[in-house]
């Protein structure tokens, strides 16, 4: 699944389309996508969708799985590990916690097949996109029907979290569709303070740490990442004034060498939350990593040429994780703290 800030600029083309027909609210695209915010739809449907959410939210704090599957649609149903896996990890951080629905959306799918790519624009669109109050949702491979997207803020013992639910109709009924559990914070630390925190390294010339703390602060801001917000589309802006050449992304590599005999072929960079630390994890392809004691030397090499070549990481991370990935996915990974690598 993409993220909806990957679809962004085709979104954006879109938004202008919708303003020269002259629609802003439940825009119906093309292909039979329609989307009502919470102040759009019945009341009675937004009741449904609010309740149903506070509902299973109560059952995933008493670690209530198999009511869940029962109250999931068929293919969930069929296939719950996943959810009940997440339901487990996160039963602690539910349970007595205050749970506060956002205002849901009501996403409308017609037509006879399923959409492989399916976009829905909600809310009201200004003249540059998105206000306060709309949010986009590209979702792929959606069957026809009716979905609820109900986001819940958590707050209790633990670091805040959002739990966000799409719920499908299945007659009177709204069943899950989709469970998705993440933190608001990384390292004890909101969207807002990361932000803040790029906007420092961007003035001190240090983009790539810059462009990393702006990702971070882009996920930490959407409660899943195939939605996008006023919020997250400015803080994607922000950081592409700050995205180098010389990193991977959005699917391109970089080239990197000891100088001596390694080179690697650097597929992704991201920044990964471990408790109190924020580090950097960076993976690289590898055509065998059955030799553990090889690839960790290999590995090692990697990270002082990483830090070689880019001596600002040691400014924003507290350590740096090297991926070294094999073709069929299997990897062998090592992690060193800055203060160790010389």
């Amino acid at each position: 699944m993409g993220t909806a800030s990957q679809h962004r600029l085709l979104i954006r083309r879109q938004w202008l389309w919708v303003l020269l027909m002259g629609a802003s609210i439940g825009v119906r695209l093309a292909h039979g996508q329609t989307c009502q915010s919470a102040s759009d739809m019945d009341a009675s449907v937004r009741s449904a969708l609010e309740t149903t959410a506070k509902r299973y939210f109560e059952m995933s704090g008493r670690g209530d799985t198999a009511g869940l599957q029962q109250n999931s649609i068929a293919p969930v149903a069929a296939s719950f590990a996943g959810i009940e896996t997440a339901i487990k990890e996160n039963q602690t951080a539910f349970t007595g916690a205050n749970a506060t629905v956002r205002p849901p959306f009501l996403l409308m799918a017609d037509g006879p097949e399923t959409l492989a790519r399916a976009e829905f624009l909600c809310g009201v669109f200004g003249k540059w996109g998105q206000t306060k109050d709309s949010a986009v949702f590209v979702l792929p491979n959606l069957p026809p029907g009716k979905y609820g997207v109900t986001i819940l803020d958590v707050n209790g013992s633990q670091n805040p979290k959002t739990l966000t639910f799409v719920l499908q109709q299945t007659g009177a009924d709204w069943k899950l569709a989709g469970f998705y559990a993440k933190s608001s914070q990384a390292c004890g630390h909101d969207a807002t303070w990361f932000a803040q925190r790029a906007r420092d390294f961007k003035s001190k010339g240090q983009n790539r740490n810059a462009w990393l703390y702006y990702r971070e602060a882009i996920s930490l801001a959407a409660p899943v990442d195939f939605m996008s917000t006023l919020a997250t589309d400015r803080l994607y802006d922000e950081a592409q004034t700050t995205q180098p050449d010389d990193l991977p992304a959005n699917g391109n590599t970089m080239e990197l060498s000891d100088g001596k005999v390694s080179h690697w072929t650097w597929t992704e960079i991201f920044p990964l939350a471990v408790g109190d630390d924020l580090d950097v994890v960076v993976k690289y392809r590898a055509d065998d990593v059955s030799n553990t004691g090889h690839a960790f030397l290999e590995n090692t090499a990697a990270i002082r040429a990483l830090l070689t070549t880019f001596p600002e990481l040691r400014d924003a991370f507290a350590g740096v994780e090297v991926r070294a990935v094999e073709p069929s996915g299997r990897d062998y990974g090592t992690l060193i703290s800055m203060k160790e690598i010389k």
